[in-house]
């Protein structure tokens, strides 16, 4: 299935996203009759409950376009799901289940306080993030527990993977891409942060990670003032911080592992902890997000069968247009754009100079990435190492077989791999730990 990436994960969608606004009284009941009136075929009428910007972004041939494309990739539609209601970034949120014959999506709607859906976009929904972690092996030489992360009222609930006996042992803060996401980094039949904690704690080192804001508390992000700081940076910091002062940790020896988004804030998570001992990077960034975005959208398009479709050249544009408006220093900062988020958080990440700000911090680096890794790319990698090729405080290690998600497979890379269920290559866990303990 060919979908646009937000990275994060750089979260798989197709967007659709623009405008802005706060609540409605009624939202689930535009949501449903926008779905209603998509499956009818009555797309003239659909774009009339659109906001203005959203309808001049995506008028009703190209939405028509999107939509009808869907069938082809993921089979007819066998129902919907209940909706679920929530506030955030000033605009009221509604998600409805889509049940395809090939795929499970969510529609996902922003819609303003005039009654204007003002953003949406089709996601393939997060099943793992259903699935609790399986209970540890009777013979584990480790143990877990809950932690929380910040001040009690703001907390985010984790877990602290802790091998067995007195320490103290180094420790490592996980750091997650973009997105609400859990502790596990849960995508698609996939739990990522849940394989790397607990392979490290089984070799000696403890592991932090925790539910990252936007997913435990969406509510703190409800006025749409907020940066990628205030979404990532700071909690991280406040988990190295209480790390720091757990016992049984040598708070000497604070590593931060961050995964693609969580790799690009890396570099000034350990800038305004100033208590870091290294920063190990998987799949980071070394370009704006926001034009890799743009780029992955046209890489997946020509993915299967080396051309780019009506519908995709659609939602390319449409979303060629929502990063333009977020740029234009003319664009209100509250304003939702990408994804629906507002352009000022979109400005925050555009701020971010992960190679440069990595060069200030000075600290040891272990750099890893997947061969297989359509989301970041070759570009990124070799940005990297040509940044800090001859460092000796920095490593590589290029896995050829690894996607994104650092879990092996064949052939080209694709985003339906992530629905099937896989672990994170234990070469790639024991290169980080023997890292780590070098250190």
């Amino acid at each position: 299935m060919r979908r646009t990436i937000l990275s994060a994960f750089l979260a798989a969608s197709l967007s659709l996203a623009t405008g802005a606004g706060a609540q409605t009284t009624d939202p689930k009941a535009l949501a449903t009759q926008t779905l209603d009136l998509l499956d009818a075929g009555n797309y003239a009428k659909a774009e009339t409950l659109f906001g203005a910007q959203m309808a001049a972004a995506v008028p009703e041939d190209k939405l028509k376009a999107v939509w009808e494309s869907l069938p082809a990739q993921v089979g007819k539609l066998q129902g919907r799901g209940d909706a679920a209601v929530s506030a955030q970034g000033g605009a009221t949120l509604v998600q409805i289940p889509l049940h395809y014959e090939k795929a499970e999506l969510v529609a996902k709607f922003a819609i303003d306080s005039d009654g204007k859906v003002v953003g949406f976009l089709i996601q393939p929904a997060q099943a793992a993030a259903t699935m609790p972690a399986p209970a540890l092996a009777s013979d584990a030489n480790f143990s877990e527990r809950d932690f929380a992360v910040g001040e009690s009222g703001r907390a985010l609930p984790g877990t602290l993977s802790m091998p067995n006996g007195n320490g103290p042992f180094p420790a490592v803060v996980l750091v997650h891409g973009s997105g609400p996401q859990d502790r596990d980094e849960s995508i698609g039949a996939n739990k990522p942060f849940l394989d790397i904690a607990r392979g490290l704690a089984a070799q000696g080192i403890a592991v932090l990670r925790y539910e990252k804001r936007t997913k435990a508390r969406p509510q703190d992000f409800a006025s749409g003032d907020f940066g990628v700081d205030d979404e990532t940076t700071n909690d991280a910091v406040l988990a190295v911080d209480a790390l720091r002062k757990t016992e049984g940790i040598d708070p000497k020896r604070v590593f931060v592992l961050g995964h693609s988004q969580g790799g690009l804030m890396g570099p000034r998570i350990a800038a305004v902890s100033g208590h870091v001992a290294g920063l190990v990077l998987l799949a980071a960034p070394s370009r704006p997000l926001l034009d890799i975005l743009i780029e992955q959208n046209r890489r997946l398009a020509v993915l299967d069968d080396g051309k780019i479709s009506d519908a995709e050249r659609a939602a390319i544009n449409a979303l060629v247009e929502q990063v333009r408006i977020t740029r234009d220093p003319r664009t209100a900062p509250s304003t939702a754009t990408v994804m629906g988020q507002p352009a000022g958080y979109w400005r925050s990440i555009d701020g971010v100079d992960p190679v440069a700000e990595a060069q200030k911090v000075k600290l040891p680096m272990l750099l890893l990435q997947g061969g297989r890794d359509i989301q970041v790319v070759d570009a990124d990698w070799q940005n990297w190492r040509d940044a800090f090729h001859g460092n000796p405080k920095v490593a590589f290690k290029l896995y050829e077989t690894l996607n994104h998600l650092g879990i092996a497979g064949e052939g080209e890379g694709s985003l339906a791999e992530y629905g099937t269920p896989g672990h994170v290559d234990a070469t790639l866990i024991h290169d980080v730990a023997s890292w780590v303990k070098a250190h």
